[in-house]
């Protein structure tokens, strides 16, 4: 039997559905989103990202504000430029789209923009908050940035109906803006989760035993159908660009074939990225006016 198709298009076209009527709902009470992008030097993929994230934005009615910066622009000017949106109560949230180059601490950038404009939600203080959380749902309620990839997984996994509460679920990858986080959301969740990596002993072994299985780890087609059991529910959060096109972290053919339910590349977790930050800016503007 094949496996059901995760469609995550569907699932952003929804939710960003929805948005449109909370934005709406702002304007009428004098509060209008705005969200701030910057992108340092001219990365093709890069400028892609910025695009769909500025589309998202006209879609939705949020106004999108956009710098291009020189490659060269040193550390000390950008820094002047996100403490002047910080300070500027029109912006409701603010993105420095990654990579930066080498010259410049990325870590020292994210952590200078404002936690209540922190609309990743990869600011220390974001984190924590979500890290100290028992429950997802709390989460949700007291208006948390979540970052944006791991929280949209949460939201496929939730309008599938696919149970977390006492599932297995093995995650192949351990970054910062994916693995460690989605780890701490599904644990909220009332998940069993193992986290494992490139240097997990026995992987093939500990993906086996996973009732959902989230891949994570930057490699083309990592991971493969005798890696998995019949009718694990696979999320592939991989973008990998190969000569045939973009493919996933997971074997996608092979795998959908004792999938119970499979993500897609594209078309699965992509487009949840983007509407998740739609959603955090929204926030951040109705958290911003104390509504």
């Amino acid at each position: 039997m094949a496996a059901m198709i995760i469609n995550g298009k569907e699932v952003a076209q929804q939710i960003q559905d929805e948005l449109t009527v909370r934005v709406t709902e702002l304007k009428d009470k004098g509060v209008l989103p705005r969200l701030a992008t910057l992108l340092v030097g001219e990365n093709p993929a890069s400028q892609v990202y910025i695009g769909q994230k500025r589309k998202a934005c006209d879609r939705l009615g949020i106004i999108s504000d956009h710098q291009t910066l020189p490659a060269d622009i040193t550390e000390a000017k950008l820094l002047s430029i996100i403490d002047g949106l910080n300070n500027d109560p029109g912006v409701s949230g603010i993105l420095v789209q990654l990579p930066v180059p080498e010259h410049i601490d990325s870590v020292k950038i994210l952590d200078a923009i404002s936690p209540q404009k922190d609309v990743d939600g990869f600011h220390p203080f974001n984190v924590g908050k979500f890290f100290t959380e028992k429950s997802f749902s709390d989460m949700i309620d007291k208006g948390l940035f979540l970052p944006c990839t791991p929280y949209g997984i949460m939201e496929l996994l939730k309008r599938y109906d696919i149970p977390t509460k006492g599932a297995d679920v093995v995650v192949v990858g351990r970054s910062n803006i994916v693995g460690k986080p989605i780890t701490m959301l599904l644990l909220a969740a009332d998940a069993t989760v193992t986290i494992c990596h490139s240097r997990t002993k026995n992987l093939k072994e500990v993906c086996q035993r996973a009732d959902i299985v989230i891949a994570a780890i930057g490699k083309p087609k990592f991971v493969t159908a005798d890696m998995v059991k019949e009718g694990v529910v696979v999320i592939d959060v991989g973008v990998n660009r190969l000569p045939e096109g973009l493919v996933g972290d997971v074997d996608y053919e092979n795998v959908s074939q004792k999938a119970s339910a499979i993500t897609p590349v594209p078309g699965g977790v992509g487009p949840m990225t983007i509407t998740m930050l739609m959603a955090n800016t929204i926030m951040a503007a109705k958290n911003q006016a104390g509504i």
